[in-house]
């Protein structure tokens, strides 16, 4: 088994394949501590490092933090793609502690949840025995709290061993693996990497300072409204006990887990949030206090932040493929895929450009909903979106009857919510729900029914779609292939579903729980269990997953000339010197409406800030 070079963003290059050992103990571990955190961490140690060129014999290497920089410098890594498993921890030590910037990266823990889906795991161990190329070794327990130091010359021979064989599990793995893995999803492999182990951007302290003082500043000023200590609010019997005090029952659910009754304590719960607007302003006082105590996320986060900032640049933690549908997600616990928008976006604004730089934050409008337009074959919206025309208007013109220039603004809001919601098959009840919730817009349940029927039969080729969506669920199962959608671009192959990237999104062991006068209910495995798939959640899954393929074809054309530095959800944020912003934005935008060969006639398009922040792209 070997790996022959070949192209990859422009070149021939080696493979290189690494695996670094490091102390690690009970406390400082990755299972305590972020990838970031750990490796800058004044504790952290390579106990050695293990090296395979192409196919040639692995070598281990041990020594002090000198030795180990000087071992290295003889690799051409200036035309090598560095391939480990996890790329994220390994790259980054070469690039922060030695320096070392090799041409391209990859991963195959990247690389095996996108083949066998983000259900199955990834870890060496399982894709090993997956394949059936070896057994990992377990001599890393053993290691637990020692420094290179502490190891007998035999220890630290046996310990070598070890790191030699999860590197040839690597290259044996990348061998098979990268011969059925698309290029272009290499390069975006390649591309999502460089934003953390590459990391340019900074954070702003003093932003961050004030904020922190003011989310603990308001915890407190909640706590001494609500008259109760915070120990009551954090404990669960002691905050049910204290709404009984003044004569108000707990609200209480069925555990899904236990089966048992429980107190409807979390912010979900239908019985808490009715206690949010209860006539006793008391009540509504304890609430928003336990609330407001009990969610930390913001303040956890914003410390995290400021801890980055004292060690250096910001490493951006988006992981390759996370979501069923092949998106990114966030990763090492600071979560850039959900950093606050709206309100408060101090954690936004702290994150700078590096010196001389702009940010440039593209965001691809309206991208699923486009997607659904052209996919469904539902044209004269795909037309109204080439057009350029306000399509929320229209619907909520529809929807009331009156003139497109008459549409208020809650008016568009509901056409608005329709176009983005309604599309994958929303009922009534939850339609009413969210338009309360996103705007406080408050219909009843009638004239809730009354817009979803007035959007389905607007848009009755998108619910065509739904249909042909559940029949391709029956067809899988029944182990029959067949293509839907304009050009039939989507396919499936097996329980799966084929995108245009050339990968597959998966239903892993589908089946039918029920049949009713609908037709066969579906089920499917994931790591939470059997979960229900029907028309509407397919067509989700297929617009997002398109949506994607789209974003990061895109990501590559812009990665050509300017440094890609983050991606969330359907924007990609940019790097790029002041003196070339008016040029950047000019080509980013272009990309971002390129139209990828498969998808011709797809409404696209797209909107761009600058700034010096990243919350100041505006």
């Amino acid at each position: 088994m070997t790996y022959n070079p070949h192209h990859f963003q422009g070149g021939i290059m080696d493979l290189i394949t690494i695996d670094f050992e490091t102390y690690y103990d009970k406390d400082f571990s990755l299972s305590k501590l972020t990838t970031e955190e750990y490796i800058r961490d004044k504790r952290f140690e390579v106990i050695g490092v293990a090296i395979k060129v192409n196919n040639n014999p692995t070598e281990w290497a041990s020594g002090d933090h000198d030795e180990i920089r000087n071992y290295l410098q003889q690799f051409d890594w200036a035309n090598s793609m560095l391939v480990a498993h996890n790329n994220m921890f390994d790259g980054a030590i070469l690039n922060w502690l030695f320096d070392v910037y090799p041409r391209a990266y990859t991963c195959t823990v990247c690389i095996a949840r996108a083949l066998h889906g983000v259900q199955a795991s990834a870890s060496l161990k399982a894709v090993a025995e997956r394949y059936g190329i070896g057994a990992k070794g377990t001599e890393v327990q053993q290691a637990i709290g020692k420094r290179r130091k502490d190891f007998r010359p035999d220890e630290l021979d046996a310990y070598g061993d070890y790191c030699v064989n999860d590197v040839e599990l690597t290259y044996k793995l990348f061998c098979i693996m990268g011969k059925q893995f698309p290029k272009k999803e290499l390069k975006l492999i390649d591309t999502t990497l460089r934003m953390f182990i590459e990391p340019t951007l900074r954070v702003r302290s003093a932003l961050l300072d004030s904020h922190l003082m003011k989310i603990r500043s308001h915890k407190e000023q909640l706590i001494n409204a609500s008259g109760l200590t915070k120990d009551t609010l954090m404990s669960n019997d002691k905050f049910a006990q204290a709404l009984r005090d003044i004569g108000v029952e707990p609200p209480t659910k069925t555990s899904p887990t236990t089966g048992k009754e429980t107190y409807a304590f979390a912010k979900t719960d239908k019985g808490f949030k009715d206690l949010f607007t209860h006539e006793n302003p008391k009540v509504r006082a304890m609430v928003e206090a336990r609330l407001g105590n009990k969610s930390t996320l913001e303040e956890t986060r914003t410390q995290r932040f400021l801890d980055i900032a004292k060690r250096g640049a910001l490493p951006v933690p988006i992981k390759y493929y996370t979501a069923h549908t092949g998106r990114w997600g966030g990763d090492d616990k600071i979560n850039m895929q959900n950093l606050p928008s709206r309100g408060n976006k101090s954690l936004k604004d702290s994150i700078y450009a590096p010196e001389g730089h702009m940010l440039i934050d593209c965001d691809s409008s309206q991208i699923e909903a486009r997607v659904l337009a052209w996919l469904s074959g539902q044209d004269d919206l795909v037309q109204a979106f080439n057009r350029g025309e306000d399509v929320y208007k229209k619907m909520a013109s529809s929807i009331y009857g009156v003139d497109v220039n008459d549409v208020t603004k809650e008016q568009r809001f509901v056409g608005k919510t329709a176009i983005l919601g309604a599309g994958y098959g929303m009922g009534a009840v939850r339609f009413k729900d969210q338009l309360k919730a996103q705007a406080g817009v408050d219909v009843d349940i009638d004239e809730a029914r009354r817009i979803i029927n007035v959007y389905r039969n607007t848009n009755w080729k998108i619910a065509h779609f739904w249909r042909a969506c559940q029949d391709l669920l029956s067809r899988m199962y029944n182990k029959q292939n067949v293509c839907i959608g304009t050009n039939g671009l989507i396919c499936n192959e097996g329980e799966a579903i084929k995108l245009p990237s050339g990968l597959l999104m998966r239903y892993d062991n589908l089946n039918f729980y029920f049949e009713n006068e609908k037709g066969r209910q579906f089920v499917y495995d994931t790591r939470q269990g059997r979960t229900r798939i029907y028309g509407g959640k397919v067509t989700e899954n297929i617009c997002q997953a398109v949506a994607r393929c789209i974003i990061g074809e895109q990501m590559l054309l812009i990665a050509k000339k300017y440094r890609v530095v983050m991606t969330v959800h359907d924007s990609i944020v940019c790097s790029v010197r002041k003196e070339e912003v008016d040029e950047a934005r000019e080509y980013i935008e272009t990309c971002m409406r390129v139209v990828p060969d498969w998808c011709q006639g797809m409404p696209l398009d797209c909107e761009s800030g600058v700034g010096l922040s990243y919350g100041g792209c505006e």
